[in-house]
Formats: structure tokens, sequence, C-alpha cells
């Protein structure tokens, strides 16, 4: 069973766009544990490498989210469908009404790609939310 518990506010910062400046500042000033939190297109940004989240430097790629949706079991339709998406959340929606779950698949990528950059001994969790901030994915501690 998952221990939910208050961070005092020291304990909260907001990275806003800023992934690799935080990632890296963690390199030089380790923590014991990251929880790593934002809207699905952002996190699905660092899921696919990029550290700068913000829209003038990087992108959602709409064919990653259907390359890893098809690893999931996505057919070529939903694959098709996906990659012509308005947005990350369309291509999210369209995975979770197929019953793949995209989110946790996306927020593991993440965390991998933040466990690069960090310590060993720095434990990463990522969540991603929706527009309304309900999670939609989650990777636990690694």
């Amino acid at each position: 069973m998952r221990t939910h518990y208050q961070m005092p506010d020291m304990a909260l910062i907001e990275m806003g766009d800023f992934a690799g400046a935080v990632l890296k500042h963690l390199r030089r000033t380790p923590i014991p544990q990251l929880s790593l939190a934002g809207g699905f297109g952002k996190i699905s940004k660092l899921a696919a490498g990029h550290l700068d989240l913000h829209s003038r430097h990087s992108s959602i790629d709409l064919v990653v989210l259907a390359v890893e949706a098809a690893a999931l079991g996505a057919d070529d339709a939903l694959q098709a469908a996906m990659q012509t998406a308005n947005t990350s959340q369309r291509a999210l929606a369209l995975a979770h009404a197929a019953g793949l779950p995209l989110g946790d698949r996306i927020c593991v990528m993440a965390r991998d790609q933040a466990r690069t950059l960090l310590p060993p001994e720095v434990a990463v969790e990522v969540w991603a939310t929706d527009r309304e901030g309900r999670p939609v994915g989650h990777a636990d501690f690694a």
C-alpha cells in the first residue's frame, strides 16, 4: 500500500520548462528523492530526451507516442490516428481508449532520461497529469 504524506512547502520547487537545469543542479547537489510531475505533453518531451521543455525549444513527438503505443500493442490504425492527433492529450486518450497504459510507459521513459543525469543515489519518480490535474501516468521511484 502506498503511503501519502504532506511535503513541507520548502520541499517543492517548480521547475517549469527547465527540467534539464534542475536535473543538472541535482547532479552537483543530490537529494535522496526526486518527484517530477507535469502535464503529459511536458513529460513526453522529457521522455523523448528533451531537457528544455518550452515550446520554443522542443516539440511533442506524436510519432514517438505512436511507436511506444505500438510496443504496448497498438495496431496500425491506432498508431496512424495518434500520429495525426492535434495534441498529446488526444493521442493519450486514443491509447487509453484502447486499454493501453501509454501514460505509465511515457513516465518510465521520462524517469529513465532523468536517471541518466542524476547520481545513482537519487531515487526518481515521475507523474504525468491531464489538463485538469488528474494523474494519467506514473513511474515509481527507481
